[in-house]
């Protein structure tokens, strides 16, 4: 392949006005993608991670250090995504996802209790896309006393062209030209908090760490023992990892690497051919990276100005069509970095064993039926607490629920309590009524077509 397509898709961007920096970074891209470079991690250049320090044994420092800790702390959230596999057209933290309220509303009831609580003013901000700022804005305009310090709310990570899969030019899609952009993945966050300002702004008024996590994970607060614990031993960098189950299989996990010695990320995309038994050994790789991050300020800094704004993140091809909702559409490759993949360049970084409380993650409409039953309930600090000490029990909706159309079409007056399930399978397309109970295995199938108020299911339905 030639350079033309990068210089096409370089001067696209530069029109665009997308910043020198990003261009560069996306220009590092395109050459590894040109000259093959998978990013691939072999399981003989890894070793399994076995120590970790506990977010229990970190805790237990003084309040006078917690306390100073965030209020030297920013929350950054990541708010790009649109929820495009569960069928969102908007921003998928604009989503009511419990009692009425949308991620980024509890988002920001959490961060002004976390305030009250410690007497701190600890800034959010969120990293959007170009397709989710303006939404995402207009749900924390309700929050009056939510900007703090002359801060922003957000700043918009860049955006890059959608190359064609046959010969790495930029796409052309007359019929909707929005789709011919994507974002560049959260690993973007680096670039866009230097090239905008941000950084700089932020340790002039005295920040020092930030605690980075997605939007969609409710249970991603901000503790403030982190910071506290990193001031007082040099830690650069620190990555909060759960025990993995059989539900994380396909989920990135960290190993050390045996040339250096230093934690590293292998995401999906980065296993080798032929080693996926490997990746999927929850025995062997025992630890889950939760993609909630705390990086020290200062040291990003001088990373990133010793390096030109460019960190040299692993790179991640993603493989789509041009208009997602068409699968016959031209086929594209998104070039993307993932932000965790940060946690090799920082030495001395380390992982912090964190419960699953920590990580709640809504990808798909299995996962917003589990947050919006019974097994879960909001504190008055708007946090999600568990109502339940066994295991979640499996969730299997079928494609009449997989987008959140059908999904509410379908749970017209709330989803069943399943405080005393082990397993929901929902093959049939069935609306569920009022006030249903299920109650160990339970399998909706045949020609089910409505489960009436009151329910109690059991067994096969």
């Amino acid at each position: 392949m030639t350079t033309q397509g990068l210089e096409a898709a370089t001067e696209k961007m530069r029109s665009a006005g997308v910043p020198g920096v990003a261009i560069d970074v996306f220009s590092r891209f395109h050459e590894l993608l040109r000259s093959q470079v998978t990013g691939l991690i072999p399981e003989d250049t890894i070793s399994p991670l076995e120590q970790v320090t506990r977010l229990d044994d970190v805790v237990a420092g003084s309040a006078g250090a917690i306390r100073e800790g965030l209020a030297r702390t920013v929350i950054i959230k990541l708010n790009g995504g649109l929820g495009t596999g569960m069928g969102i057209r908007g921003p998928k933290s604009a989503l009511p996802v419990r009692d009425g309220l949308t991620f980024l509303d509890i988002i920001a009831r959490q961060v002004l209790a976390l305030r009250r609580r410690h007497g701190v003013d600890t800034p959010l901000l969120l990293m959007n896309s170009f397709r989710t700022r303006e939404q995402s804005l207009e749900i924390l305009e309700r929050y009056d006393d939510l900007p703090v310090d002359e801060l922003p709310l957000d700043f918009l990570q860049s955006m890059e062209p959608k190359l064609r899969a046959d010969d790495l030019s930029p796409v052309e899609w007359p019929d909707d030209p929005e789709l011919e952009w994507c974002p560049p993945g959260h690993g973007d966050l680096y670039v866009a908090l230097y090239t905008s300002g941000l950084l700089d702004s932020l340790r002039q008024r005295g920040y020092r760490y930030a605690f980075l996590s997605n939007a969609d994970n409710l249970g991603a607060t901000c503790e403030g023992a982190v910071p506290a614990w990193m001031a007082a031993n040099g830690i650069p960098y620190v990555t909060e990892v759960c025990p993995r189950t059989h539900n994380d299989r396909k989920g990135g996990h960290l190993a050390v690497r045996r040339s250096d010695g230093r934690l590293v990320l292998r995401d999906s995309a980065a296993v080798a051919p032929g080693e996926d038994h490997y990746f999927q050994d929850t025995e062997r790789h025992h630890w889950f990276h939760a993609n909630n991050l705390w990086i020290d300020l200062d040291v990003l800094a001088r990373h990133l100005g010793e390096r030109g704004g460019i960190l040299g993140l692993p790179i991640i091809v993603n493989r789509k069509t041009v208009d997602p909702t068409r699968p016959q559409s031209t086929p594209v490759i998104q070039i993307e970095s993932s932000m965790g993949a940060a946690v090799e360049l920082f030495e001395g970084s380390r992982a912090l064993a964190v419960d699953r409380s920590r990580f709640r993650p809504v990808k798909t409409t299995n996962e917003l039926l589990l947050i919006r039953s019974d097994l879960y309930r909001l504190t008055p600090e708007c946090e999600v607490e568990s109502t339940i000490t066994h295991p979640e029990p499996f969730i299997d909706l079928g494609p009449a629920y997989r987008h959140v159309e059908g999904f509410e079409q379908r749970f017209p007056r709330g989803v069943p309590s399943i405080r005393d399930c082990t397993s929901l399978r929902v093959e049939a397309d069935a609306t569920f009524g009022a006030d249903v109970v299920c109650t160990g295995d339970v399998r909706v199938t045949g020609g089910v077509r409505a489960i009436p108020d009151g329910a109690h299911l059991e067994g096969d339905v």
